[in-house]
């Protein structure tokens, strides 16, 4: 299985995101925010940074990339895409998920191991986990703070589209304390915390995080 790992201006994390794959038994892909091409990959992951250094919005200068049309299309024909931190403010500001991130309510980055529930094993990148399952990943952001309105948070859960949620105190005022979700058929998911930096306890806090690698093989191969 391919993967590919998307680099803005930027980003930071698609090293980490690229080892990962790797770690899981696919092949990474590298793919250039200026190209059109997603050069066949199975799957996508938007890694994190600071694209284009966060000017507007995080993430909102890198959701009108070239590379972005062509996830959003993937996405549209059950393509499955990952974002994690910087890659999920990129998928909000894209319309591939709903809601935005903000900064976190203390006004503070916020960098620590911390700990999330599985709220949602029905997504393509949470398929190998058990539902409930606590996991512990680094987060490292200082607009990582979830919010949507009223109506959109009440979907979102009602469908079981809360694919994350923080334990252990909520680091970043997001509402319901939300740390990712996912769209409609689950194919895309967006977290604001770092499972590529807890998949080898030598180098994180745990080996959690592979989780969601090894998730996106059997849902590519099914799906």
């Amino acid at each position: 299985m391919r993967i590919g790992v998307v680099t803005f201006p930027g980003t930071l994390d698609d090293v980490d995101a690229a080892r990962a794959v790797r770690y899981a038994g696919a092949e990474p892909v590298a793919l250039w925010h200026a190209d059109h091409d997603l050069q066949g990959v199975d799957a996508v992951v938007v890694p994190g940074g600071f694209s284009y250094g966060d000017y507007l919005r995080a993430g909102a200068i890198a959701s009108l990339a070239p590379i972005m049309a062509e996830v959003k299309a993937g996405a549209g024909r059950g393509l499955p895409v990952l974002g994690i931190c910087n890659g999920f403010q990129i998928l909000c500001e894209a319309g591939l998920l709903p809601g935005a991130l903000v900064r976190n309510s203390g006004l503070h980055f916020i960098c620590r191991d911390q700990r999330l529930r599985v709220e949602s094993t029905a997504t393509a990148w949470t398929g190998a986990a058990d539902a409930g399952q606590e996991i512990l990943v680094p987060l490292k952001s200082g607009e990582g703070r979830f919010v949507a309105d009223a109506e959109t948070v009440a979907r979102l859960e009602g469908e079981g589209r809360v694919t994350f949620r923080y334990l252990g105190g909520n680091p970043n005022g997001a509402l319901a304390d939300i740390a990712g979700v996912s769209s409609a058929d689950g194919r895309v998911v967006g977290l604001m915390p770092h499972p590529e930096h807890a998949i080898d306890p030598l180098t994180g806090p745990s080996d959690d995080g592979l989780v969601l690698f090894t998730s996106v093989l059997g849902a590519a191969v099914g799906g």
